[in-house]
């Protein structure tokens, strides 16, 4: 049956699903939004939330489909002749050639690939290209880019990243002043922890999974911060 949302009032947050009618002016990641005639419509359960200025939708479930120009954090699985192959949680895996990674020519008598990363290596990169003729291809030629050599990677469902982030970087912004971490979530649901201290990298962690399970319910960022307090008071933090 359908159901229509574009009667709903500011402050309202429900769960919409697959088929929903939602409002017209609606913001929200364009791969599980389809636009219509009569409004925009869901590909997987997610809440409406109206309390912004425009009401915006956010995915609780699905799968990360890769967009040029995103960055992501992938994980090495395998060498080729002159290049990688990386895991980047999508229905494909992705490539990073060899010259891009050395910013020149690649030289197969002096330069070794399995030194410059190996299988089981992260990386943050950007897609360069992809169209799903073939498979993505990475670049790491940009500041901030390239082989992770510090802090932690954790795997959370790439729908809940939004929710990791809040609006207007609001529970990204909390969990930082709160645990004094480092934190990178990248769209493909990978996020980088850099912490001082082992204690709040294992706060972190708890509180990112917490978000991960309760991205649906109301007061989260309240709730986590909380949370969050409670943890550091126990470990004397």
């Amino acid at each position: 049956m359908l159901r229509v949302y574009s009667s709903m009032k500011a402050g309202d947050r429900l769960i919409v699903v697959p088929g929903d009618l939602l409002p017209k002016d609606t913001v929200g990641p364009e791969q599980y939004l389809v636009e219509t005639d009569s409004g925009k419509m869901p590909l997987v359960v997610g809440l409406l939330d109206m309390r912004g200025d425009k009401p915006s939708f956010i995915p609780l479930k699905g799968t990360y489909m890769p967009r040029k120009g995103d960055i992501v954090i992938g994980l090495i699985v395998s060498q080729g002749v002159m290049n990688w192959f990386v895991d980047i949680k999508a229905p494909y895996n992705a490539v990073l050639n060899v010259q891009d990674f050395l910013g020149r020519p690649f030289n197969p008598m002096t330069d070794d690939m399995s030194r410059m990363l190996q299988i089981g290596d992260y990386i943050k990169a950007r897609i360069e290209a992809f169209d799903r003729s073939r498979s993505p291809v990475l670049s790491v030629n940009d500041e901030g880019l390239g082989r992770i050599v510090e802090g932690k990677v954790i795997e959370v469902s790439p729908t809940r990243i939004p929710r990791i982030i809040g609006k207007k970087k609001s529970m990204l912004e909390m969990l930082t002043e709160e645990t004094g971490c480092d934190i990178y979530p990248a769209v493909n649901g990978r996020v980088h922890l850099k912490c001082e201290e082992q204690d709040m990298e294992a706060v972190a962690i708890l509180a990112i999974k917490r978000i991960e399970r309760e991205a649906h319910t109301m007061g989260l960022t309240e709730r986590i911060k909380r949370f969050i307090r409670e943890e550091k008071s126990i470990r004397g933090a």
